[in-house]
């Protein structure tokens, strides 16, 4: 029987661009996928890491594999002008925003030291941001068909408040979530958040109506995603 890492390193990246961090995920998960590689030729198990790298952006649009480029309402000149980064990802969902007050969570984590299921673990990303929710009286769910995390689903007033976007390959995941804390909503008038029409957004500040330190809601989130995962999540640096 194959022996399980069930530890998680956690990287705080502070405010980053978003190529400098996707840069970063890319170098982990390919290491992942490499040992995994070298460990089926050698028929070897050589234990492989998870990490979680904590970020917040600068401005920026991204548009995932299955999107659609019309769902971006800004052309170059429009992006320039408001200083606004733009690239197109290679996780799933559309087109979402990232920036300042947002908590963005990239879990590197290799599925094979937890379950091989890439349904639950969506669901258990959802579940850890409507646990934190919870936490402070914002009552948020799922929205059936939709990823994400949302208020008021099914319902005319339904509204997102966490997007969800991830790319796996050999059960090794990358991108991840990212929850509006005190996010500047303003920045989603200029796109049609994950291709979705006739939903809003939503911060937990404007929920709230008051701003909440984005540390407390970090660990938080990485304490429910601890439970669900049944890992140990360990502070660490690059």
């Amino acid at each position: 029987m194959n022996i399980k890492n069930k530890k998680v390193a956690v990287i705080d990246l502070g405010h980053s661009p978003y190529k400098e961090a996707l840069t970063i995920q890319e170098k982990l998960f390919n290491h992942i996928i490499s040992l995994k590689r070298k460990n089926r030729t050698n028929g070897k198990h050589q234990l492989t890491n998870n990490y979680l790298l904590w970020v917040e952006h600068a401005p920026v649009f991204t548009l995932g594999k299955s999107g659609k480029s019309e769902n971006l309402l800004l052309d170059k000149k429009g992006l320039k002008e408001k200083g606004i980064e733009y690239f197109a990802s290679n996780r799933g969902g559309d087109i979402t925003y990232h920036g300042p007050g947002q908590i963005v969570g990239y879990p590197i984590f290799d599925l094979d030291n937890f379950f091989t299921d890439i349904h639950k673990y969506l669901r258990f990303l959802e579940q850890a941001v409507i646990n934190t929710l919870s936490e402070y009286d914002i009552k948020a769910s799922i929205s059936k068909g939709e990823t994400g995390v949302w208020l008021d689903a099914e319902t005319p007033f339904a509204r997102k408040i966490c997007a969800l976007g991830v790319r796996a390959s050999r059960w090794v995941t990358m991108h991840g979530f990212a929850l509006n804390v005190t996010t500047d909503l303003s920045y989603f008038d200029h796109i049609i958040p994950c291709g979705i029409q006739g939903k809003g957004v939503t911060s937990m500040a404007k929920e709230l109506g008051k701003k909440i330190p984005m540390k407390e809601v970090q660990d938080k989130l990485k304490h429910h995603l601890a439970l669900l995962f049944d890992a140990s999540f360990i502070n660490t640096t690059l």
